[in-house]
């Protein structure tokens, strides 16, 4: 079953990066947007003013995602925009530390953004949805880390894999009321997050990457708005790695290791 959702998105976390990149994408398909920021106001106030341009209406609302027992920016957006009919959960955080090195604290403020703060923000959204009884879209960004693992990144690895599986989860409960729910896992991605500039996505060597390169924003967008589009009305539950082939190295790292599996 397809439905007419209202053409409203918000895009949490979209001050910067792949958040800025996918509401300005949005609003080139006719979206107005909603967006949240952390701490970059600045940043949140350029890319209204990228939609905008594109003649779209942009409200913005402050957030911290790892703190969501009070606060309802969701659906302060959906007040002021009238509707919702597609929702982006971008906003994340990292750290950095082997598992015996990582204290309490830092697992809980990992967790709570990239986990928590993606339900509280997407269990607001689907209700007003199947409320609105018109369908809708739900993404969540997530990493190639939802996928495989990484040496000193525990807890972002285990917020992104429970993200991953919750979307699958919700996409289940979703279905009978049209509303699609998706992950877009992206790998390394040029991005102020990651201390590189844009152009880093086409000039930066990455010999271990199949495609050689980092991903720029735009790449990343692209897919998600590919989800978040009439064009993918028959998927949902679905994990796309955006990657430049990223993950497919890990068969390579098989072939070196001979006939033994277990060599490193």
């Amino acid at each position: 079953m397809t439905a007419a959702y209202p053409r409203v998105a918000v895009v949490t976390g979209a001050d910067s990066g792949i958040g800025a990149a996918t509401a300005r994408l949005l609003a080139d398909e006719g979206f107005d947007v909603g967006i949240t920021y952390h701490s970059d106001a600045d940043g949140a106030e350029a890319t209204r003013t990228d939609v905008e341009r594109r003649g779209q209406r942009c409200a913005v609302v402050q957030q911290d995602v790892a703190d969501l027992a009070s606060d309802d920016a969701v659906g302060e957006l959906i007040g002021r925009l009238g509707g919702i009919g597609v929702l982006v959960n971008n906003a994340g955080t990292g750290s950095s530390g082997t598992v015996l090195d990582t204290d309490l604290d830092t697992w809980r403020t990992v967790v709570a953004t990239d986990l928590d703060g993606a339900f509280v923000c997407a269990q607001r959204a689907g209700r007003t949805m199947v409320e609105q009884g018109q369908g809708g879209r739900i993404i969540f960004v997530t990493s190639v880390h939802e996928h495989v693992p990484r040496r000193g990144a525990a807890a972002y690895c285990a917020a992104k894999a429970g993200l991953g599986m919750f979307a699958k989860v919700l996409a289940l409960e979703l279905a009978d009321h049209a509303i699609t729910v998706n992950s877009v896992a992206p790998g390394e991605v040029a991005t102020e997050m990651t201390g590189q500039a844009a152009a880093d996505a086409w000039h930066a060597r990455r010999p271990g990457n199949p495609l050689g390169h980092p991903g720029h924003v735009v790449e990343i967008a692209s897919v998600i708005g590919f989800l978040a589009s009439p064009r993918a009305s028959y998927v949902t539950g679905a994990s796309y790695a955006v990657d430049g082939g990223l993950m497919l190295m890990a068969a390579h790292g098989h072939d070196n290791a001979g006939d033994d599996w277990r060599n490193p």
